[in-house]
């Protein structure tokens, strides 16, 4: 059964998030094939949120994803002390 991730967390430094979530989601499409989506909340623009869909493998992607985050070193750019909140749904 697909399933489905969603990734929020509170971003400090907006401009620089936005480029290291692009390189997340192009280390991740080369990897699994799977294309991400990146959202900001309404009323909040330090709030996002990554979507990933359609995941078959979720041992795979949840490894190929902290490689891909460790590798932007994308806590840098979160709120002190902010971490990354991930949430999995079946399809």
């Amino acid at each position: 059964m697909p399933l489905s991730y969603y990734i929020y967390y509170r971003v400090a430094q907006p401009d620089r998030a936005r480029t290291l979530v692009r390189d997340i989601h192009a280390a991740l499409r080369s990897r699994t094939g799977i294309a991400g989506r990146v959202l900001r909340k309404r009323d909040d623009p330090a709030t996002w949120m990554e979507i990933y869909e359609g995941v078959g493998d979720a041992v795979a992607f949840e490894q190929d994803l902290a490689a891909a985050v460790q590798a932007a070193n994308f806590a840098a750019v979160l709120e002190s002390g902010g971490v990354r909140h991930m949430e999995c749904f079946e399809n």
